[in-house]
């Protein structure tokens, strides 16, 4: 997913449009997602996760390199869209999997999963930025990130779960999230908006609000995304040793203090470590949740893992843009004041959607 992003340039290039139709082609991306992870429980049910995962694999081999040559508006849109859905398909069927291994390890498991989705985020980027760097054109450096995943799928291939829902024979087709699951979902939409909140305005926010150079507002979300990562490496051990409802009632406490440092703060390196802290207190929560969702009983957990990540995803679609409208009518610290606000929210409910059982 993360291979996209040296990406965009040349493809905004190609098909000639302005920033703001750009943004709206981006939109393509997260509707592919949001579309079939809902689809993705119900197949990874009745198919199991090995068929899943290596069938959305496939098909986002196939569709990377499509980022790379589509030259028209309508054939990017089409392109994002295959895109954004086979990486939704992957996700969801992924962490289903996650969570009946961490289930039947009896450990704490899942925030190293994330921590390791962080870390291929900073080198999928990173690496493909370096391709680039190197003279090799964007085409030939998507049939790389291909092959790898290609590769990764052969070699894991034995591990793959030939189920995706073991313990609930006759799984509905479908199943309205309702109770704690909707809770979760919720919590995890707030705790989605925060890190898209981070990754779309933390640069422009700094720049407007505490003068920092445009070359070095980006550093904001670096701090973030490396603390994110450091958080979720060493999050099964913090788990472990403090439960996961602390973890959620500490982490939507810090993120929330993150927020609030970043607009109060006096001084620059303060407004830039109020990031920090955001990454530190949100990167450990989801995990959690998504632990909390295998535990439950009200739904088929399959479906509750797809319910859950369908809506975190949409806080991360829509949120950014709801920023954007608060930032225009009012100014971008309102608009992190109350994504703080609901970092609160979570810390305070925590304790109800962390539950197990």
């Amino acid at each position: 997913m993360a291979a996209w992003a040296p990406l965009v340039p040349f493809a905004k290039d190609r098909v000639g449009v302005e920033e703001g139709a750009f943004g709206v082609l981006l939109l393509c991306l997260g509707l592919g997602s949001i579309l079939a992870m809902p689809v993705t429980g119900i197949l990874a049910s009745r198919h199991g996760c090995r068929r899943v995962t290596a069938c959305a694999t496939v098909v986002l081999a196939a569709a990377v390199p499509l980022l790379a040559i589509a030259d028209t508006v309508v054939a990017l849109a089409l392109s994002l869209a295959l895109f954004g859905a086979s990486v939704g398909t992957l996700d969801v069927a992924m962490n289903i999997q996650a969570v009946m291994v961490e289930k039947d390890s009896g450990r704490n498991m899942m925030s190293g999963f994330h921590g390791l989705f962080s870390v291929g985020g900073i080198f999928g980027a990173g690496g493909v930025s370096l391709l680039l760097a190197t003279g090799l054109s964007p085409l030939n450096a998507t049939f790389i990130v291909s092959a790898m995943l290609l590769l990764l799928l052969l070699a894991s291939w034995k591990g793959l779960l030939p189920y995706g829902n073991r313990d609930e024979a006759g799984t509905p087709a479908f199943v309205m999230p309702r109770g704690i699951v909707l809770l979760i979902g919720l919590l995890c939409f707030l705790v989605f908006l925060g890190e898209g909140a981070v990754l779309d305005w933390s640069a422009i926010f700094l720049i407007g609000a505490h003068g920092v150079e445009e070359t070095q507002a980006g550093f904001g979300y670096t701090l973030f995304a490396v603390a994110m990562a450091i958080g979720r490496l060493f999050g099964d051990h913090l788990v472990k040793a403090m439960g996961g409802t602390r973890i959620v009632v500490l982490g939507g406490a810090l993120g929330a203090l993150g927020f609030c440092l970043a607009v109060f703060a006096p001084t620059q390196p303060l407004a830039f470590a109020g990031f920090l802290l955001v990454g530190l207190g949100a990167s450990n929560i989801v995990p959690v949740f998504f632990t909390a969702a295998g535990e439950q009983k009200r739904m088929p957990q399959s479906l509750a893992i797809a319910a859950i990540t369908t809506m975190g995803y949409a806080g991360i679609l829509v949120g950014p843009a709801a920023i954007g409208f608060v930032g225009q009518h009012w100014s971008l610290a309102t608009g992190f004041i109350l994504v703080a606000i609901g970092l609160a929210f979570v810390a305070i409910t925590g304790p109800i959607a962390s539950r197990r059982g």
